[in-house]
């Protein structure tokens, strides 16, 4: 195992020097050697899981005995089944196709003077998550799949999970081959702070955690970040919605893992559907011990607490449900567009029309008809897993994978080809697809 302490003394400029160094050599090594260093993890992951449960042990008792946020406490469990989850995911990663060096376009500008555009590593990758210690493993791989350096920083409920995740990802990947200083793990409160400051050597950063956290994380630094704050995810159930389906979709959507940003927040329930389908649901919710709260129409059809305004707008992470009755589609799509995240959003229904209208509308980077939001999931979508959910517009939205961690590169290659030409009008750009 990989001797911890020597990494203490090594301070965030450093470990960023180094990764930067490391990320241009790892841009360059094949996949198979790469999946070897993966499958080399999977394994070392595996003989390693009585340690990993001990180091797990202690940050829940600490946790505990720090009165941890209950959904930080349920997030920083890292049992026989999470530990399944990743290995799954990192044989899942393996099994898909390299996009390091993939061509994206090719185009003749002119006789033998060719140009092509590739997919190449972004080079450092920050990640900064509170509890989940499954994120760590997650992204790592993620990040060595997809040729970039990685600094890590977890939260302090985790150290002890995270340090045994750290040298055993460490020590397998340097033994397969893997270039020093590929991946780095930080400790200090001190390190969030200057992870901030070093856009000069880091090119992205993905922070993981409670709402207050993310927000805090993109309005600090000028190193662009991938992050979603809210999760408040919603389901519309149409008036032409089968009423068994979807109430089974609801209660899985908000009740198979609650203190996960995919997971129900808000439902939305037709007029006309309203008084047959919200007290089947509130008898499923019942069995389940959901709280429910709803809309003046709601109260009037089911017993539930008053929704308020404040309720539209929160991301609850607990068995709790808010619950609207709309009149229209139109007001689905208005309210999901007003109080969502951009996250996950489903509708309900048998009509294709009035779903692809609400899958056309709403405005998020996952959009769904007739199926639990907790397929929001990068694993789950076969990207082998994620490192967190971007809800913003720019190269990577949704669950993010291999390719949310890659950029491109123009190539341009040609016989001494000069500009002089071109703008005296003596040769002319054919611009052909090739």
């Amino acid at each position: 195992m990989v001797n911890y302490k020597e990494e203490i003394g090594m301070t965030i400029i450093e470990a960023a020097k180094k990764a930067r160094e490391a990320a241009i050599c790892l841009a360059a090594v094949g996949s198979d050697e790469k999946n070897k260093a993966l499958m080399a993890i999977a394994k070392a992951l595996e003989e390693n899981k009585e340690a990993i449960e001990k180091a797990n042990a202690i940050d829940r008792v600490n946790s505990e005995k720090e009165q941890v946020a209950l959904p930080l406490l349920k997030r920083l469990k890292f049992d026989d089944a999470k530990r399944k989850d990743v290995i799954a995911g990192i044989e899942s990663l393996c099994n898909l196709e390299d996009p390091v060096g993939k061509v994206q376009l090719r185009t003749e500008l002119d006789t033998e003077l060719i140009l092509t555009r590739v997919a190449c590593p972004i080079g450092v990758v920050g990640i900064i998550f509170e509890s989940r210690p499954d994120a760590l493993v997650q992204i790592s791989t993620l990040c060595l799949k997809s040729g970039n350096g990685v600094l890590l920083k977890g939260g302090s409920e985790a150290k002890e999970t995270n340090r045994i995740l750290f040298e055993i990802i460490k020590e397998a990947s340097l033994k397969a081959g893997m270039p020093e200083g590929w991946i780095a793990l930080m400790e200090s409160r001190e390190d969030v702070s200057a992870i901030l400051k070093l856009d000069k050597y880091i090119d992205l950063l993905v922070p993981r955690g409670s709402n207050d956290f993310v927000s805090y994380i993109m309005k600090n630094t000028n190193i662009p970040v991938i992050g979603h704050a809210d999760g408040i995810c919603h389901t519309y159930v149409d008036k032409e919605a089968d009423l068994d389906m979807a109430v089974k979709v609801v209660v899985d959507s908000k009740t198979q893992y609650v203190v996960v940003c995919n997971a129900l927040e808000t439902l939305l329930v037709h007029k006309e559907i309203a008084p047959f389908f919200l007290p089947q649901l509130k008898q499923a919710m019942d069995e389940k011990k959901v709280k429910l709260k709803g809309c003046a129409r709601t109260r009037e059809i089911i017993e539930v607490e008053e929704a308020t305004e404040e309720d539209w707008q929160t991301e609850y992470l607990d068995y709790m449900l808010s619950i609207k009755v709309v009149e229209s589609i139109k007001e689905a799509i208005d309210h999901i567009n007003t109080y969502g995240s951009g996250h996950t959003d489903c509708i309900i229904t048998t009509n294709e029309d009035t779903a692809q209208t609400f899958m056309m509308l709403v405005d998020s980077g996952n959009v769904f008809h007739n199926v639990s939001t907790r397929f929001s999931d990068g694993f789950r979508y076969g990207f082998g897993a994620e490192v967190g959910v971007s809800t913003s517009k720019i190269h990577a939205r949704g669950p993010v994978g291999l390719e949310g961690l890659l950029i491109y590169k123009y190539k341009l290659v040609g016989k001494g080809h000069i500009v002089e030409d071109y703008a005296s009008g003596d040769k002319h750009f054919t611009h052909k697809k090739l």
